[in-house]
């Protein structure tokens, strides 16, 4: 509760102020056409440090996992201060703040509490075909109610069906594949990435029906591998101890939050909608009343969920803000650190990553939709997928009407690569972070940052690459 009242009080206290942060139009931008390699390398450390930091020193990570997120934000933060002034670095992190990092918290933030009050009592037998079911059914519930929603309301009840599982890992794994990654492709509310081509100019339902095609495909092979692979390690077990949480009836309580969960949906696809082409700035940083509205409701959201949901509720879905100030605080520090990585990559062929750029584009001026969709798929996997898919968007000439015609086939690539491959890496998509800390929270040991990558490459990397032969080709 402290933490999303907080939420509210920072952007309201931003609001008020304004008027005397507001400035010129000339904004103090970072211009990526000068920018170096080496201002990439925070980006790169942050990363290690998720990596190798809770396995090398896991005590040390627990406790201060988010000093060390600051430390490598501030090594961006002072050299921009000192290099370029400290307006440019007052205003690139005000335009994380308040463009970037507070909605997407806010809204991750939302997700998590009302989900968290939403408890499955009952559980299922965690056999192979329960499991495959679930896992379905996840994939089709996150293009509606967002990865991070479905991720959240099903996690615990599929924990709770392996509880007696010996072997379990894979479920997860899978589970990560499928509900918080690739099922998010199906509307704009299922992937922060689609939600921002919806607020650019395409259509709510050009997603459905452009990616449905491809995300079919990868469910299908992703179930059928995960029931193949589910079945071998059920057989093996043999006979187990006795189920401490044994099948019985299903029913869902606190269902108020599923009405809050609705309401999420209704303010986010309004904050599109509506535009009444109205805007002020802080310092420099263009504001729309229709954003700052939409983010405060979610806080309001937050606030009546804590308050209307019983504790026994959250008590019983083994509910507690450790996940969600984990992603908070690393994502902090991730959403810092790649901003010199995104101006390089916007300076396109002036820039540093010139050579990257230049292979989305063939020699008649094409665009080449497999390099799109894998460069687009590369970066999403390491750096945040929403600013990724904006800037191959931009690449792409940045007209929607023109991407969901003439050029269906690169936004589709585009969009792909973003929502599919941000499952190659724990930090290509919040709820990956998120399930996993969840499931470790609940005792279970889950892959290190390199181990589940070798799930990923092991078997999305295929599955992409017969993607690319199948639809980018």
């Amino acid at each position: 509760m402290k933490f999303s009242v907080a939420l509210a009080v920072l952007t309201v206290t931003l609001l008020a102020a304004f008027p005397s942060l507001a400035a010129s139009p000339d904004a103090p931008a970072i211009d990526g056409r000068h920018l170096g390699l080496l201002w990439v390398l925070p980006f790169i450390g942050i990363l290690l440090s998720i990596a190798v930091m809770p396995l090398a020193a896991p005590s040390f990570w627990h406790h201060h996992f988010g000093k060390v997120s600051a430390a490598w934000a501030l090594l961006v933060i002072v050299p921009f201060a000192a290099l370029y002034g400290v307006p440019t670095a007052v205003y690139e992190i005000a335009h994380l703040l308040l463009l970037d990092y507070i909605p997407f918290i806010v809204l991750l933030l939302a997700l998590f509490t009302v989900t968290g009050g939403i408890h499955i009592r009952g559980n299922f037998h965690g056999s192979p075909s329960m499991n495959t079911a679930l896992l379905a059914i996840g994939t089709v519930l996150a293009g509606w109610m967002g990865t991070t929603g479905a991720s959240m309301l099903l996690i615990r009840p599929m924990i709770r069906a392996n509880d007696d599982r010996k072997h379990k890992i894979h479920v997860f794994v899978f589970f990560i594949f499928l509900v918080s990654n690739i099922g998010g492709a199906l509307t704009p509310l299922g992937d922060p990435p689609l939600f921002l081509g919806f607020l650019k100019g395409v259509s709510f339902f050009w997603t459905t029906t452009h990616l449905f095609s491809e995300m079919l495909v990868c469910a299908i092979v992703l179930l059928t591998v995960f029931f193949a692979l589910d079945s071998y390690w059920y057989r093996k077990e043999g006979h187990l101890k006795r189920d401490p949480t044994p099948e019985s009836p299903i029913r869902i309580e606190g269902g108020v939050n599923v009405i809050l969960l609705m309401a999420i949906v209704g303010i986010v696809l309004a904050s599109g909608t509506w535009k009444p082409g109205v805007q002020f700035t802080v310092f420099h940083v263009p504001l729309e009343p229709q954003n700052v509205l939409r983010d405060l409701a979610l806080a309001a959201i937050c606030t009546l969920s804590l308050k209307l949901t019983s504790r026994r509720v959250r008590s019983d879905n083994a509910f507690s803000w450790g996940p969600m100030l984990e992603v908070a605080k690393l994502f902090a520090g991730i959403f810092i650190t790649i901003a010199p990585a995104l101006a390089i990559l916007r300076a396109g062929k002036d820039g540093a990553m010139a050579p990257l750029v230049a292979l989305v584009t063939g020699p008649d001026g094409q665009p080449i939709d497999a390099w799109y969709f894998w460069l687009s798929g590369i970066l999403s996997s390491f750096l945040d997928n929403a600013p990724t898919y904006l800037v191959f968007f931009n690449l792409a000439g940045g007209d929607a009407q023109l991407l969901m015609g003439t050029l269906a086939g690169t936004l589709a690539a585009i969009s792909c690569g973003a929502v599919f491959m941000g499952a190659n890496t724990y930090i290509g998509n919040a709820p990956n972070f998120m399930v996993k800390a969840v499931v470790e929270e609940a005792g279970i040991r889950m892959p290190s940052f390199f181990g589940y990558m070798a799930w990923s490459c092991g078997i999305l990397v295929p599955l992409f690459v017969l993607l690319t032969f199948i639809f980018f080709s």
